[in-house]
């Protein structure tokens, strides 16, 4: 696998975008708390493409790993340090963990099948993915003005029968999570009903598929939206977004269980 000079595996390179992460996407406590019931009764638990720690949970055994060094920098004091490697290749025994988790990672694999397999062989109970639907990406309003950007999204999150049919034999649920008008995890669809926030540069550079389209079709699409909300198009296309609590969109937690667990 190719990792850049920061040790980011996958198709990013957070040294490049991922300096203020912390800043922009904090953990949202409604996705926290579906991810930790998903995690059921364990006690020792893997995260894998961690990061700077959003949505580890505080209250039981978390080994972290995480392959970029400018992320792992950004983990707080409070939680373990993060150890360098990739979800292809980790460093661990057969069944050596309660349950394993992974949050808007599994896009940046470089082997989706040989990640989720690694994640299946060192792991005794349930693996839990929050990912995106990428059938339901490009549904979001965004794609009216940053078409690129969008469909660039949507090729990179690996459809949910992918996932499905590398876990194997695994019992596979798949529940789509309302993303709360005050979401504080600042990936696109946070700001559905915030869209002056993707105006901000930070905003977007915190998530990774603006980086992926040159810098004339990233201000083209800016300038789209700035000009959208500046004649009022955007309030009467999308306007209803503002006062509603909550939007289901491509947000879903994948749960995998394996067929012989009684433990959830």
């Amino acid at each position: 696998m190719t990792r850049t000079t920061d040790g980011s595996a996958g198709d990013a390179d957070y040294a490049r975008i991922g300096q203020d992460y912390r800043q922009y996407r904090r953990p949202e406590p409604t996705f926290a708390r579906a991810i930790a019931k998903a995690l059921g009764d364990a006690r020792t638990v893997l995260n894998v493409g961690a990061g700077a720690g959003s949505y580890e949970p505080t209250d039981r055994d978390v080994t972290a790993v995480e392959p970029s060094a400018s992320m792992r920098a950004q983990r707080p004091d409070t939680l373990s340090r993060a150890i360098d490697a990739t979800a292809e290749d980790l460093p661990f025994d057969d069944d050596t963990f309660d349950a394993a988790m992974t949050t808007f990672s599994v896009h940046q694999w470089g082997d989706l099948e040989r990640g989720l397999a690694e994640l299946r062989r060192v792991t005794r109970g349930p693996v839990v993915i929050l990912t995106c639907d990428p059938a339901r990406v490009e549904d979001f309003w965004l794609a009216e003005y940053a078409p690129e950007v969008m469909a660039t999204e949507a090729r990179r999150y690996p459809a949910l029968d992918r996932i499905a049919a590398a876990l194997g034999d695994d019992t596979v649920t798949n529940t789509p999570l309302p993303i709360p008008f005050t979401c504080v995890d600042g990936f696109s669809e946070a700001y559905y009903a915030r869209p002056e926030r993707l105006l901000d540069p930070g905003a977007r550079k915190a998530n990774s598929a603006w980086s992926f389209v040159d810098e004339l079709t990233a201000r083209r699409s800016v300038a789209a939206l700035r000009t959208a909300l500046d004649s009022g198009e955007w309030d009467r296309r999308h306007g209803a977004l503002r006062i509603r609590p909550t939007y289901e969109g491509a947000l879903v937690l994948v749960t995998a269980v394996p067929a012989l667990d009684t433990s959830t």
